[in-house]
């Protein structure tokens, strides 16, 4: 008897066992979602956007752990351990080699994003345009709301 490692069908469990177990076995394209890193609230501001995938040279801030509030750039991402790597952060091993310290998302903040890729570049472009003209929208309906008064 064997059991599937990984359920499309899987809707949410209050058991944390079976959380973890989601997440671990969990294929890499859902994996990619996990690895969401918080927006600084000047960009969430300017994009619209909560949080954002974790790039490499993503300028991002540590929130959390004996590295708080070190600052650095994204160095490299493992997917599969859901973990972020970032220069400047690192462990010195007792033969005295430099160790890049794994970090998990959630306790970083993406202080400045690298656009050099287009199609990222586009999306966090739409999307503020698309914030913007719906608060455009909401004062239209609230002005005219009050004309009516």
């Amino acid at each position: 008897m064997s059991k599937l490692k990984f359920s499309t069908a899987w809707k949410r469990s209050t058991k944390a066992r079976k959380q973890r177990r989601y997440r671990f076995n969990a294929p890499l394209h859902l994996k990619q979602k996990q690895l969401h890193v918080h927006l600084s609230p000047d960009l969430r501001k300017k994009y619209g956007y909560r949080n954002v995938q974790a790039r490499k040279n993503d300028k991002v801030k540590v929130l959390r752990g004996p590295f708080a509030k070190k600052e650095g750039k994204v160095e490299r991402i493992n997917l599969k351990k859901e973990r972020v790597f970032i220069t400047g952060i690192e462990m010195i091993k007792k033969d005295g080699t430099k160790l890049l310290v794994p970090l998990h998302p959630s306790n970083l903040m993406i202080i400045d994003l690298d656009l050099n890729d287009k199609k990222r570049k586009h999306k966090l472009e739409s999307k503020k345009k698309a914030v913007e003209s719906s608060k455009d929208d909401h004062k239209a309906k609230t002005k005219s709301n009050e004309d009516k008064k």
